[in-house]
Parts: C-alpha cells; structure tokens; sequence
C-alpha cells in the first residue's frame, strides 16, 4: 500500500494530493546512488586486464551450475528431499535484493579466486545468531576478509540498507569461510598465476612504449660528441629535428647530406611471449583445463575429468562452509544436509540419452516423468507416468485379463 500510495502521489498534481488528505511526498530519499552496481565486488590484483579473467569466468561461471540445496538425508547419507526453508531459497531464487542464487554463486567463486578465501555471511535471519543456533537465514551475501583474528574476522560487506560497503568483525562461528582448493597455484604470491600476471604486466609496458608516439630513431652527426660543447650542439640539433616534426602537418623534417639517421622498427628480442605461453600451458595443466574447454570444442571425457578435478572441488569447499556455519548441530542430527547436484545428462548427446534412459526406466531407476524433466518436457498427467517398473514387461493384471486361467492355477497353487 505505501508503493502504491507514493507512485499516486507522483504522478498526480498537489491539490490533487491535498484535496484528499494525502501526504505530499514528491521526493524521497533514496539513498546514495552510482552509475555502476556498488555491490560487485572488484578484482583486487591486475587479471581482468588480460586473458586469465576469461579463465576464471569461465571456471566460476561452471561453478554457478552447479545446484545446491537444504536437503534432508538418511541414515546413509542419501537425499531424501528438498526443505522448504529460507536457508534453501537463498540457494535457489535469490540471496539478496541484488542477486540471484546463480548470480551469488558466480560471486563466491570469483572472489574465492581473487583473494583466496572468502566469507559467506548471513545478513538477515529471523532470529539473533548470536547465542542462538536455530536461526534461519533470510539473506546472505559473499564479504571480503580483510584480516583474520583467532575467533574472528574483519569482513568487508555491501550494506544494501544505507548504500555503502562496511567494515565488521564477525565470529568464525557465523561465517562460512571458504579458502579456494587451488590457493597455491592463484594466490601464493609465486603462484602460476601470480606469475602469468607479472608477465602480462611486463608485456603491457612494452606494448605501451610502442604505441606512445616516439620514433626510435638514432642520428649520426658528422662530428665527434666527445667534448661539452660537441654533446651541447648534438642536443640542439635533436630539439630541431623535434621542433620541425611537430610543425609539419606531414611530419616532414630536413637533414644535412652529412647526417644519417637510423630508424629502429622493431624492438629487441626477448623471451617473454615464450614464457607467457609456457606459462599458461602450465597454468592449463594444474586446474585441469584444455585449450577446447575454453573454446568449447571439448570431448566427454575431457570434460568429465575437468568437472571432477576443477568444478568439484570447488563446489564441495563452497557446501561443507555452509554445512558447518548454517546448520545447528540439532539440524545435523535431523539428517538436515546442504548437498549440490549436477545434471550428468547436460553434457550428452541425444543418442547416448535415450539409450542411457531406456535402461534406468527399464531397471526401474527413473520414472518416465522424471526423464522428461531431464529433458527439459512437462511431466503427463498419467498415474502410470510416475511409477517404476519394467516397460518392456508386461502388468500382471493385464496378464490375469488376457487368459484367465493363469489366475486359476495360481490360485490352485496357493491352495
């Protein structure tokens, strides 16, 4: 009623608003604003100036597919369900007002692979956490740690109430710190990456210095510049040369038939692109990625091998966080687990799917509705649609019904 009250006062006149007692209110503060989303956390070193933030994108994009849920499991460990809690909202519709759960997702992984640690943090529960443990999260957003105590963090989070980001200490006990499973290899300051970055740095000052204007030219006068005044006279002759450069709208300058200049086309050679490829080769290796990964181009198996050694760990650090930080030890002991689910047909062809599907429905795995949600089909309004069995045998009252007899003698046999 308040939205609705104020957008009747915007776009009606003040008499309008005063005839019918209705509080003016043409302007409202709405906090500060900014041309670009404040609450996107920002690369802390170089990497998205060069291609290794298309690496991480990709891995945290591939994170972000990866479904987690609030589940309740057996005794085993087993799914069972789904919870309808707000804890399993944030996980599958929105985190926050600014984020959906994908979205969130996407942000944990990236700032875990930024900083090397991030802090999941719960900033809206229905209840005090602070000596209370059967609080349900109603919000949560991903936090930089800034320094680290023995029981506690200093979290750096995006306040969506007044705009700005801030500085809190926090418990350990009511954040989820999560430390990225390849720290070694992106974050040790002579990591891989840490190094592939320095090169690309290096690369960029060289590229700079090409492209800034100068000419790179070495001019050979007629005489010795051995004393002061020869050096001074050289000198002059270069600011000239400069001058007359400047003024021509070609950029013609003249020389006398004594002088030679000497142009420099190329800088001088180095190491430094063979590096940079061995470099990322080697950076390729130790996350499990392939150059037709990134492409797109890459085989079942590579992708297989890719998702266990990359994506899973990843993922299982993110959950286990959660595990231990957003769930009680009463909710644990009710079987309460947050899981994440892959879906293994994503990555098959239509050929190998209905065969792989004939054989889970006719050793009555999956149910042919729940195939269809795989397949991205409505489930059918039929009973039998939801039931395991066997589809290439037949029922046994159908059976009864075609030839009566079998009914007989089985009762013949019982008796």
């Amino acid at each position: 009623m308040d939205g609705l009250k104020h957008a009747w006062t915007m776009f009606n006149p003040p008499s309008a608003a005063k005839s019918n007692n209705v509080k003016e209110d043409h302007w409202q503060d709405r906090g500060p604003g900014y041309v670009i989303r404040p609450d996107r956390n920002q690369f802390r070193s170089n990497v998205d100036k060069h291609m290794i933030v298309s690496i991480l994108t990709r891995i945290a994009v591939d994170v972000a597919d990866v479904e987690l849920n609030h589940v309740r499991v057996d005794k085993n460990k087993r799914f069972l369900g789904e919870i309808n809690s707000k804890l399993n909202r944030c996980l599958n519709v929105e985190a926050n007002i600014d984020q959906t759960s994908r979205a969130f997702q996407q942000d944990i992984a990236m700032t875990l692979f930024d900083e090397g640690s991030c802090a999941i943090c719960a900033v809206e529960t229905d209840l005090n956490p602070d000596g209370n443990g059967g609080y349900d999260v109603r919000e949560m957003r991903v936090g930089k740690i800034l320094e680290w105590f023995p029981r506690d963090v200093r979290v750096e989070l995006w306040n969506d109430r007044k705009g700005v980001r801030e500085t809190l200490v926090l418990p350990k006990e009511l954040v989820a710190v999560v430390e990225n499973p390849f720290y070694s290899i992106m974050n040790e300051p002579n990591s891989t990456l840490k190094r592939l970055v320095r090169k690309f740095n290096a690369l960029d000052i060289i590229d700079d210095e090409l492209v800034s204007g100068k000419l790179n030219m070495i001019i050979q006068l007629p005489y010795a510049t051995k004393s002061e005044t020869r050096r001074q006279h050289a000198n002059d002759r270069v600011r000239d040369i400069e001058f007359q450069l400047s003024q021509s709208k070609q950029g013609i300058a003249y020389m006398s038939a004594e002088e030679k200049f000497t142009v420099l086309n190329r800088p001088l050679d180095n190491n430094l692109l063979a590096e940079i490829e061995m470099l990322t080769n080697l950076l390729y290796t130790q996350l499990g990625l392939t150059e037709s990964i990134m492409n797109g181009t890459a085989s079942e198996e590579e992708m297989l091998n890719y998702t266990n050694r990359t994506i899973k760990p990843v993922v299982k650090a993110i959950t286990q966080a959660m595990h231990r930080t957003f769930l009680s030890k009463t909710a644990i002991s009710q079987d309460q687990a947050i899981m994440f689910f892959q879906d293994p047909f994503a990555l098959m062809p239509l050929s190998k799917i209905s065969d792989i599907d004939d054989k889970l429905s006719r050793n009555a795995i999956m149910s042919p509705n729940e195939i269809r949600t795989l397949l991205g089909m409505r489930p059918v309004d039929d009973p039998d649609a939801e039931t395991l069995r066997n589809r290439n045998m037949p029922i046994e009252s159908d059976t009864i019904a075609a030839d009566p007899s079998l009914a007989l003698e089985e009762g013949q046999n019982e008796t």
